[in-house]
């Protein structure tokens, strides 16, 4: 069964470009930097057989999968045994050769054992031609080199090991996921921030499955841990709000809606019931589990920090904005339609709480005010669609709209001398002189005198450029007045 959070789309007018510049990195790794181990594993299996390890070591390959029966009671051993025979029995040399070089637990024990199993001769031919091919071959190989090993635990390792891939079928597999999974959580946490975030989980991820596989030798290779540390960092932004999954069930597959933690103990009870009870199966189901609970583990310790999710994630898309919008907007209009204006008003004033950029909502309520210019309200929202017209640039529409509230709302409840002002700056910008007289005419019983001083002096210099004496006249005796 595999169940995975669809939540969200994938804005690409702002594009996640870490995680796609992670799923190139891994490409790029798999093909130019792996692309060579299949070479070297054919060099290595053609020195193997042709030196004759391959007769020396079969005997002894089967001593020590019946050890592993008798003293470990390790069922998956049993199985290896009969796999190994049938090799045996059809001749099957390269598959047999396979087997002996790339089970690295049956070597170790091999140089562990090597004066017990042969004789001296034997055991001085085994030791030089099989260090001759683990150091030609087998230590050159992509996994060897900067794999996590247990065994041989480094720090770089910890990182480069999340690049590596095992075959087509693995990174295929694991770059879906990332894709799936990254988008969301990069858009959640920020470029940065995720990269890191990501970075760290894989790190976490390979230190749990080291303590679980104490001693191996054998590597471990690819972004599962990585990835998981997504699934859990993912399910730990959204906590107890319900969001939609993909799941599929053999043939079936479906959408559910449930709260996003929810799906923490089910991902984690998996993996850890596949640890013990799958088998054999190559898949590094510690890893996984230990990447979930770094994932979730650094969102909850660092959330209110460091690795704050950003405001604007919990902002729906573009397109949901848009269509929101417009189903308010027509509910809206609709209950003007009716003249039910209150209403009207108070869904205008609800959508724009939601999308104050949007001017055509201020202008709804200023005229739904307009039908009560004795109330505060009409005068408010006058100052406010002034100073929407004058940041847009429309000085028309301000000297329309201070013009309609003079006929309509002054007598009730002034303008202040800034919005006369306002308008005598935006009048003498677009050449109307008498739009200007009247805004300075409005001012001069209420402004402060440095106010009053100073339009009286952008007067007097837009009539001398105009050269109209009397009127410059007139307000340079104001001006001396003011002096």
């Amino acid at each position: 069964m595999l169940i995975i959070p669809a939540e969200n789309s994938v804005n690409w007018k702002r594009p996640p470009w870490v995680t796609l510049s992670l799923i190139m990195a891994c490409l790029l790794v798999f093909l130019f930097y792996q692309g060579g181990d299949d070479q070297k594993l054919e060099s290595a299996l053609e020195q193997y057989i042709d030196s004759g390890l391959l007769k020396l070591e079969a005997p002894a390959y089967e001593d020590y999968l019946q050890r592993e029966i008798r003293f470990e009671g390790d069922q998956q051993s049993v199985l290896d045994l009969q796999e190994f025979q049938q090799l045996r029995e059809q001749d099957n040399k390269l598959w047999q050769a396979v087997t002996l070089l790339m089970d690295r637990e049956y070597y170790q024990y091999l140089q562990d054992n090597t004066d017990i199993i042969w004789a001296p001769a034997e055991r001085r031919h085994w030791v030089e031609a099989r260090a001759d091919i683990e150091g030609r071959w087998i230590s050159q190989m992509s996994a060897f080199q900067l794999g996590l090993v247990p065994a041989e635990l480094s720090l770089y390792t910890l990182i480069s090991y999340q690049f590596l891939h095992g075959g087509w079928g693995h990174i295929i597999g694991n770059l879906l996921f990332l894709f799936l999974l990254g988008f969301t959580v990069e858009r959640a946490l920020g470029p940065g921030r995720f990269l890191v975030a990501y970075l760290v989980c894989g790190a976490l991820s390979g230190l749990v499955f080291t303590a679980f596989s104490s001693g191996s030798q054998i590597p471990l290779v690819g972004a599962s841990g990585s990835i998981s540390g997504l699934m859990g960092m993912y399910v730990a932004i959204y906590g107890l709000q319900k969001i939609r999954f993909f799941y599929f069930l053999g043939v079936y597959f479906n959408y559910f809606r449930a709260p996003a933690i929810a799906m923490l103990p089910v991902w984690l009870g998996k993996e850890i019931y596949d640890y013990w009870f799958a088998g054999a199966t190559g898949v590094a189901y510690m890893a996984h589990a230990g990447g979930l609970v770094a994932g979730a583990g650094l969102v909850w310790l660092l959330g209110k920090s460091w690795l704050q999710v950003k405001e604007e994630f919990y902002e729906p898309e573009p397109d949901e904005q848009d269509a929101r919008f417009t189903s308010g907007y027509a509910q809206a209009m609709a209950s003007l339609g009716r003249m039910e204006f209150d209403l009207a008003r108070r869904q205008f004033e609800a959508l724009r709480e939601h999308y104050p950029e949007r001017s055509i909502l201020l202008e709804h309520l200023y005229q739904i005010a307009k039908l009560r210019p004795d109330l505060p309200a009409y005068r408010d929202l006058t100052t406010e669609l002034l100073s929407d017209a004058l940041t847009r640039r429309q000085p028309e529409q301000l000297v329309a709209v201070w013009q309609e509230y003079l006929s309509k709302g002054e007598a009730h409840h002034p303008l202040a001398a800034e919005d006369h002002n306002r308008v005598l700056f935006a009048s003498l910008k677009n050449n109307d002189l008498k739009a200007a007289e009247k805004a300075f005419e409005r001012m001069r019983t209420r402004a402060e005198p440095e106010m009053l001083y100073e339009a009286c002096q952008l007067m007097v210099s837009e009539f001398d450029k105009l050269q109209m004496e009397p009127k410059a006249r007139h307000y340079r005796q104001l001006l001396q007045g003011l002096n």
